[in-house]
């Protein structure tokens, strides 16, 4: 009788320990899940200061206690801007703080220790296309981060006989390169296919057949 006791004492903490040792492995994947996870969101924000500034963008330049510098303006068809003393400069493809470091340098030479900052205030140039089978096709302005979905209800939403499963996003690469990226309507609503409804980037084109 003690010899069983014993038996079943012993089997009793092995099960407790494979127990623990389960739990702490399930503890573990889920935290490296969560990690990924936030990984994963990280990684499709992206910084306000990467921003890059576009053609038709209206730029808010303010010159610290020189106000007759100071000024709001748009970025033209070129790419470029124009300030007194500086002239000329790049503005398109460049973030804001890259173009504030610019007409900061230039100003050096005329001002001492000239104070500059560079906002956008109006994105006009991260636009993106949606054509086919919706209410109001064309091209939008990205005010914000937008998804294929939000792109979607800007356009009215789908017409009654677009192909809703055979939608997908066309996006050309830095290396010219493009990319087809399928986007099933229903499945993203009954929320089966999340990962579907990418973030769009600007000039992305969404297809609605």
């Amino acid at each position: 009788m003690k010899r069983h006791f014993f038996h079943v004492v012993v089997a009793s903490a092995i099960g407790s320990a494979v127990c623990l040792q389960l739990c702490a492995q399930t503890a573990k994947a889920g935290i490296d899940n969560d990690a990924a996870a936030a990984s994963a969101t990280v990684k499709v924000q992206r910084p306000l200061n990467e921003y890059l500034i576009g053609p038709d963008d209206i730029l808010a330049i303010n010159v610290w206690k020189e106000p007759e510098i100071s000024r709001t303006l748009p970025v033209r068809p070129d790419g470029n801007i124009s300030l007194p003393l500086v002239g000329d400069l790049r503005a398109s493809g460049r973030t804001p703080m890259q173009l504030q470091k610019e007409i900061k340098d230039q100003l050096v030479e005329y001002l001492s220790n000239p104070e500059v900052t560079v906002l956008v205030q109006e994105a006009k140039s991260h636009k993106f296309n949606i054509i086919g089978e919706v209410e109001k096709p064309g091209s939008y302005v990205m005010g914000g981060p937008m998804t294929v979905l939000d792109a979607i209800a800007m356009a009215g939403g789908l017409r009654e006989f677009a192909r809703s499963t055979k939608i997908y996003v066309l996006r050309t690469n830095a290396d010219g390169s493009r990319v087809r990226l399928p986007f099933n309507y229903k499945e993203v609503l009954k929320g089966s296919n999340l990962r579907a409804d990418v973030q769009l980037q600007p000039h992305d084109t969404i297809v609605v057949p």
